[in-house]
């Protein structure tokens, strides 16, 4: 059986000389990989950032709403800035409140129903921005190990075919190969495992933010409800 030597397996096997010694199809599963994993923590970092400064400014805001400040002044003081969270429900609130007050609303349950729906579509769009790119590390979680699958098989039939041109099964000939599947299977679970860890966590934080928002807003509906009652009784006598 005819022996092949390697000239330098050290070097032939390394993590770059892997790489380079691939084909064309298993460097590009690599690199999309890799772009996919720098992604992925890119996403990750910048959620962690915005949640942690989520959470003071919801911190902040139930402290000045619960204060005892009125509304009207809390909301000059919010009209005019980039709010979020409940801050942005509140003042989606409150500008419906004055327009409906403004052009004389008739109908206590129609001004209800439309502060409701503001406050709604305030909180769906607080949400949004929220979940923004979560589901891109979903997709990186559930596709990367297949992807780098589809470099395992072939960089084993490299090997396959390393191993026919050569006509010999030494280890020479086929640790190359199944060193390149190996590696594109390890970028593969580099890139996945991450992203489902941080999938998990980051959706977890954001259904907790989600519930604190519409309990703020089921309070304020209901604030205002009373509110809106007193007037129309006021109006009556």
């Amino acid at each position: 059986m005819e022996n092949i030597a390697l000239a330098d397996p050290g070097a032939q096997l390394s993590i770059w000389g892997l790489f380079m010694q691939a084909g064309w199809v298993v460097k590009l599963v690599m690199l999309g990989l890799i772009g996919a994993s720098v992604w992925t923590w890119a996403i990750v970092v910048d959620k962690l950032i915005s949640f942690a400064r989520i959470r003071v400014a919801l911190n902040r805001f139930e402290q000045v709403f619960w204060s005892g400040q009125s509304l009207e002044e809390l909301y000059r003081n919010l009209a005019e800035r980039k709010t979020v969270g409940m801050g942005a429900i509140f003042v989606a609130a409150m500008r419906e409140w004055k327009k409906s007050f403004e052009k004389g609303a008739k109908s206590p349950l129609a001004l209800q129903t439309r502060i409701d729906k503001a406050m709604d579509l305030a909180l769906t769009r607080e949400m949004e921005r929220l979940e923004g790119r979560l589901g891109f590390l979903a997709t990186i979680g559930s596709a990367a190990p297949f992807i780098g699958l589809f470099g395992t098989v072939v960089g084993i039939m490299t090997s396959f075919q390393a191993i026919a041109g050569s006509k010999s099964t030494n280890l020479a000939v086929v640790a190359p190969g199944i060193a390149e599947a190996l590696l594109a299977t390890a970028i593969g679970l580099l890139a996945a495992i991450p992203a489902v860890i941080a999938y998990n966590k980051l959706s977890s934080d954001a259904g907790k933010i989600a519930v604190r928002m519409e309990g703020f807003a089921d309070e304020f509906s209901a604030i205002l409800s009373r509110q809106i009652d007193e007037k129309v009784a006021q109006k009556a006598a």
